[in-house]
């Protein structure tokens, strides 16, 4: 909805503005509380957990429907495995590599079920399967060197150090150029605005505190949930998913 009237980097760069301006309060006294040591992997994290895959479901979402994406997003659990073995030496079994196995099957059959596959399409869905890497390498990474720190002193900071960055991309991509008397162009705004609340700041803190009570893979399965909402919201907006779209996703969920 977003999308309708701004661009991508607009919609990402409201999306994390408001999710910084939202959480400036509680940042000010979380500042405080992190120890000097561990800032600079707060300050990654909120770079690699929100900003970065902000910009590109933003963009990714230019050539695909918001269904496909919140199916892709349901890899995050196996990037979360493959990331944890590559970089941070969790052991691996032959049932977590059958796994990972099944739910590639899935995700080259879910690419394969669709009505007009072409480089550029498939190009724009790599940037999902990208944020989705970013998302396990968080998960991973707060795990192992956050877990001792409060789930909203970590959201507080993270969000209000995007602050300054999305403001300059919001303001170079010529937002405050436009006529805020639009009412398609303030509707576009509000969505924006609801899913960096919303949909960011009160969902991250959620989710930290999640990975600060269970293991990284439990917390990761949140996912899981995400496709079933992103599939029943875009039916109610009018996109189309087909029976081997949703067969597809039954072979990721089953691979994980």
């Amino acid at each position: 909805e977003g999308l309708t009237e701004l661009s991508a980097y607009q919609v990402a760069s409201i999306r994390m503005l408001f999710a910084g301006l939202v959480l400036m309060p509680f940042a000010i006294q979380s500042f405080k509380k992190i120890p000097k040591e561990k800032m600079g992997l707060v300050l990654v994290s909120g770079i690699i957990g929100n900003f970065f895959p902000a910009y590109l479901f933003c963009i990714a979402e230019i050539k695909i429907d918001s269904s496909l994406a919140g199916i892709l997003n349901s890899l995050t659990p196996l990037f979360t495995i493959l990331v944890g073995l590559l970089f941070f030496k969790t052991t691996i079994n032959k049932q977590k590599t059958l796994g990972v196995m099944i739910g590639f099957i899935g995700l080259c059959l879910l690419f394969a079920t669709g009505k007009n596959i072409s480089f550029q399409n498939l190009s724009y869905a790599f940037l999902v399967l990208i944020a989705t890497f970013f998302y396990g390498l968080n998960v991973n990474m707060v795990g192992k060197f956050l877990k001792n720190i409060r789930a909203l002193d970590i959201a507080s900071v993270a969000f209000a150090s995007l602050i300054l960055p999305s403001a300059i991309i919001l303001f170079s991509t010529g937002y405050f150029n436009r006529s805020f008397t639009e009412p398609g162009f303030q509707m576009a705004t509000f969505y924006s605005i609801v899913l960096g609340v919303v949909g960011t700041s009160i969902a991250s803190i959620l989710f930290y505190m999640l990975i600060k009570k269970s293991t990284i893979v439990f917390a990761s399965m949140v996912t899981y949930g995400i496709p079933i909402i992103a599939v029943a919201w875009g039916i109610y907006f009018g996109e189309a998913i087909s029976l081997l779209q949703i067969a597809s996703f039954f072979i990721i969920l089953a691979g994980v």
